[in-house]
């Protein structure tokens, strides 16, 4: 369920004050640092992105924006119109993509073609009409998204996009929407108009890549954080079991809450300050806080599409295309976000279905 803005007060703070800016600062109360650290000098071209704390005490740059502030999109779809079109000698879904300004997918489930999309000469094509946006390198789900003011989620499922839901260059994606009447006109309202959430997060936030271009490893330190607009090569070996990324009371389980909201992890009451540890060897999808309800917000890419999400977050300690081990620190606690308390929101998520936590973890 997406979260409203709601205005409260949350240990003596706005609920604006209480969430995080982008990047990883410390946003409650700040721990004492190490009294030996000394802030390290940043580098001219890095003094823009926002500082975080590491383990040592150092203070280092945080992950340049993510690519769907970095790297925005011009909402230029192509409106086009419902056709037939007869197979020339030569023809391939793609070349047909690039003469109607439909996408190839689009094309070929309109038509029951399966791979490897065999056409012929002559054959009569279904052109399916809609709007498509070309897909530029370094362009994101999310941004798209943001662009025509709609909801990734919807892109996802009219486009029948599978897991890992990376977009290719040149693919031409259909953005749902009705009249012109009923889209949101101007940047402003289309931004209005898209409201961020985890699954965006984790399906819609990795950068399309050109022909020429291969994912990078993951960085091993968040002092060299990767690329804004390159794509991480993702974990492929299973997790194994996991460990519980902090020790506390449950106050909010899986499931049905007592209002009737659904929760798609569990709350650990914990500390403000407390380590927050990785639940499982893995990649940073994501560490910042653009969605409001969970503040500090650090997102794990597992093997074998498990995904661990971590909220409410003080203070972050990696950044997005980080490999991590499991047990490492990658957060401290805190009230961020939507919190009732100091705790900890953790979820588990198998592709973009969120799973009960108590499933993976140990029993005590």
């Amino acid at each position: 369920m997406r979260a409203g803005l709601i205005l409260t007060t949350l240990g003596g703070c706005t609920l604006t004050a209480c969430i995080p800016s982008m990047g990883g600062p410390r946003y409650d109360q700040p721990l004492p640092p190490p009294p030996a650290a000394r802030p390290q000098r940043l580098p001219e071209r890095e003094r823009d992105y926002p500082r975080q704390t590491l383990d040592d005490g150092v203070v280092a740059p945080a992950a340049p924006p993510p690519a769907w502030k970095a790297q925005p999109v011009v909402p230029d779809a192509q409106t086009v119109p419902s056709a037939t079109y007869e197979v020339r000698p030569g023809d391939t879904l793609r070349r047909i993509a690039e003469r109607t300004g439909a996408g190839s997918e689009a094309i070929a489930r309109a038509n029951g073609l399966a791979p490897p999309f065999v056409i012929a000469a002559g054959q009569r094509l279904i052109i399916p009409g809609g709007r498509y946006h070309l897909v530029r390198a370094g362009q994101t789900g999310i941004a798209i998204a943001r662009a025509y003011g709609v909801d990734w989620s919807r892109i996802v499922t009219d486009n029948q996009l599978d897991e890992p839901y990376i977009l290719r260059v040149g693919q031409r994606v259909l953005i749902p929407g009705g009249s012109p009447a009923e889209r949101p006109v101007t940047a402003a309202e289309r931004a209005a108009a898209f409201k961020l959430d985890i699954d965006d997060l984790v399906t819609g936030s990795e950068p399309a890549l050109a022909r020429n271009q291969r994912p990078v490893r993951p960085t091993t330190t968040p002092r060299r954080p990767v690329p804004t607009v390159a794509q991480v090569v993702p974990p492929t070996s299973a997790p194994g079991r996991f460990v519980w990324p902090v020790r506390g009371a449950i106050v909010s389980r899986f499931g049905p809450g007592r209002s009737g909201e659904r929760n798609n992890g569990i709350k650990i009451a914990v500390p403000i300050g407390t380590p927050v540890l990785a639940a499982a060897d893995g990649v940073v999808a994501y560490a910042g806080s653009d969605v409001a309800a969970f503040g500090g917000l650090v997102i794990l890419k597992h093997g074998t599409g498990l995904t661990t999400v971590y909220g409410h977050a003080s203070q972050l300690l990696v950044t997005r295309g980080q490999a991590v081990k499991k047990g490492q620190r990658i957060a401290l606690s805190g009230n961020t976000g939507f919190a009732d308390r100091p705790e900890l929101h953790f979820e588990v998520r198998n592709g973009r279905t969120p799973v009960n936590p108590s499933s993976y973890l140990p029993s005590s």
